[in-house]
């Protein structure tokens, strides 16, 4: 009789690593966030580290926000949303933009998303197919451009400097080759926090409307401007995508929590993505989220947290050597030219992270061309966070010699 030959489940190192890998896996890691893990890391290890690599608001959720969370956890059971998202939020989230920018809002236009990200998934999915070109002005949040290239959609950047305030114009994007299906900007933006005005707005929507192209709009830093208020792309473009969420000026970044206003025809498109991708956002924060709107006394002290922070900033350390910054309009970030030190600004903030204990985010997170000139300090935190990691990043700055 013949014996039976036994088949093992466990496969060995080299057979799994004959697995097939995507190759839309192949982007970009998000760099500030890899400095997190850095710096978390050394936190654990016993040291003080001060955190002005990632942009999270310093202090929690409004308290009227945490009680709306505890009262849902106490008396109602957690269940899967619609996949836009509760039908009350989404009347919620219209009511808002309608109140900040004078535009109606149908709420039937509006989906709750988990996270701004979520968003920008639903909507790129949405909007372009695999060879679609879409223009990113860089710097920019380094997720639009992985994000793209994850899907097979060609990023074709835009560069940006001080030159033009580090602002998309109508003349740049006619000066570009070949045909473009989509542009996404952002307005505060991150890193720089300049921000687009209404004429500007306007330019750029006529120039998109003329030409065919999808334009995407990141307003996520709305309600955190410094001299003047964000105007929004709805005001202008009616068929633009427009983004937000509760992480920034509503104080709620672990809550992952995100909205976007779709134009008609991507109604149900973005609502098929989100029933099969994430079916929907968590109930627990969506319900929490419905008093975030009424929050306004509490938030708007933040700001003032926020502009103390900007101020000591701007006013210590170019006496340590930094004194180009972008414009600073609106957000938490200092965007800061580091060219006469260093040509690796990743290895830069390496070195920052190591020697002053203050993790701070590389410009080549941001900009692939420019990028390695800069860094990006965001000052979210506490006055005292930020005092004392001013302090630390001037003290080591001092003991720097200029690259030659």
């Amino acid at each position: 009789m013949a014996a039976i030959r036994s088949t093992s489940l466990v496969q060995t190192a080299d057979e799994v690593n004959r697995c097939k890998i995507s190759d839309r896996s192949n982007i970009d890691a998000f760099l500030a966030m890899d400095v997190l893990t850095a710096a978390n890391a050394k936190t654990a290890a016993g040291h003080d580290i001060v955190h002005m690599e990632v942009g999270e608001p310093g202090n929690g959720p409004p308290k009227r926000v945490i009680e709306a969370a505890k009262r849902t956890l106490g008396h109602r059971p957690l269940g899967y949303t619609e996949a836009l998202g509760k039908p009350a939020l989404r009347r919620a989230i219209a009511d808002h933009s309608r109140n900040a920018y004078g535009v109606p809002v149908d709420p039937a236009r509006v989906a709750v998303t988990i996270g701004a990200s979520g968003a920008f998934v639903l909507s790129f999915l949405a909007a372009f197919d695999a060879g679609d070109r879409v223009v990113v002005p860089e710097p920019a949040f380094p997720a639009y451009r992985n994000m793209l290239q994850a899907l097979g959609v060609e990023v074709v950047p835009l560069s940006l400097g001080p030159e033009s305030h580090f602002k998309p114009t109508r003349a740049m994007l006619s000066a570009l080759d070949g045909p473009i299906h989509g542009l996404v900007i952002a307005s505060p933006s991150n890193p720089t926090g300049t921000m687009l005005d209404g004429d500007e707005l306007a330019d750029l929507a006529d120039y998109c409307a003329a030409n065919a192209i999808r334009l995407i709009s990141d307003e996520i830093y709305h309600g955190i401007t410094y001299e003047r208020e964000a105007r929004s792309m709805l005001e202008y473009a009616p068929d633009a995508i427009i983004i937000n969420g509760f992480s920034k000026y509503f104080c709620m970044t672990g809550w992952r929590l995100g909205w976007l206003i779709m134009p008609d025809d991507l109604i149900r498109p973005i609502e098929r993505l989100a029933q099969n991708l994430f079916i929907s956002a968590p109930a627990l924060s969506q319900e929490a989220a419905l008093t975030a709107f009424d929050c306004g006394k509490e938030l708007d002290l933040r700001l003032d947290v926020y502009r103390r922070n900007r101020e000591l900033l701007l006013n210590n350390l170019p006496a340590a050597g930094l004194e180009r910054f972008a414009p600073i309009d609106g957000a938490f970030y200092l965007y800061a030219d580091v060219s006469h030190l260093t040509d690796d600004s990743k290895a830069f903030c390496d070195r920052i992270l190591d020697e002053a204990h203050v993790a701070l985010a590389p410009g080549a997170d941001f900009d692939s061309v420019n990028g390695h000139h800069y860094i990006r300090l965001a000052f979210a935190g506490s006055s005292e966070c930020v005092a004392k990691g001013a302090e630390r990043l001037a003290a080591w700055l001092r003991r720097q010699s200029p690259k030659g």
